[in-house]
């Protein structure tokens, strides 16, 4: 293993960091989904230079939330991603586990948590670089309200989504309670994360975390519960 190599995994390894949602637990000391730091991450909202404000659209209605199953692909259309999922589960210190390094085009779901569809919000997160080129995330802060999310179940259900909102939470202004609380009560939510804002080469950490709100708006059963 070359230096560059080892300082880079070395990177990797201590700047991934993924909050908790587990017993209430909200962890900031840690990041979301710091990568490597080999590119300029992207910006939006309040890290970002002024003259990007999110267009107000007319919004569909929610679905009723659905049983869910465990997510297998996510599909964004309108930002070209397309990326298999895969369960992760929480490491020694208590962070939900990313996926693996050499696997930066994967996304990450918290199994013990909530399946997108069901009542409640699923978290999925996602590399937004490495070394050399975009990961799968990378352009998470250019999706819009009204734009859809299509996730495939392992049981081959689909569950559609709808982005309402937009933010990037930088360190000073975190608020965990809005960004993994439901923002209505009862309803199926989505939540994407990635790191945005700037590499901070000494805390081996991006400056701030892109997060995309979706909620329910469509959901197709099995082809098994249609038979």
């Amino acid at each position: 293993m070359s230096d560059d190599h080892a300082s880079g995994k070395g990177r990797m390894l201590t700047g991934v960091a993924w909050a908790v949602l587990l017993l209430g637990l909200w962890l900031w000391g840690r990041d979301l989904t710091d990568g490597p730091g080999g590119i300029s991450a992207p910006t939006t909202g309040d890290v970002a230079a002024v003259g990007r404000p999110l267009l107000q659209v007319e919004l569909p209605e929610a679905h009723d939330p659905v049983t869910g199953a465990k997510p297998h692909r996510l599909d964004i259309p309108s930002l070209g991603i397309a990326a298999p999922v895969a369960p992760r589960g929480l490491d020694a210190s208590g962070a939900v586990d990313p996926p693996p390094y050499e696997q930066p085009t994967t996304v990450g779901w918290f199994g013990d948590g909530t399946r997108p569809g069901a009542r409640g919000v699923a978290l999925l997160v996602g590399h937004v670089d490495t070394q050399s080129k975009p990961a799968v995330f990378y352009g998470l802060s250019s999706a819009r309200p009204g734009e859809r999310i299509k996730v495939t179940g392992a049981d081959g259900s689909v569950t559609e989504f709808t982005v309402d909102d937009v933010q990037v939470f930088s360190r000073d202004k975190f608020d965990a309670k809005k960004v993994y609380g439901a923002h209505q009560d009862g309803r199926a939510e989505l939540r994407l994360i990635t790191c945005g804002g700037t590499y901070d080469h000494k805390a081996r950490s991006y400056t701030a975390n892109v997060v995309v709100s979706a909620y329910l708006t469509g959901a197709t059963e099995a082809p098994a519960a249609r038979s």
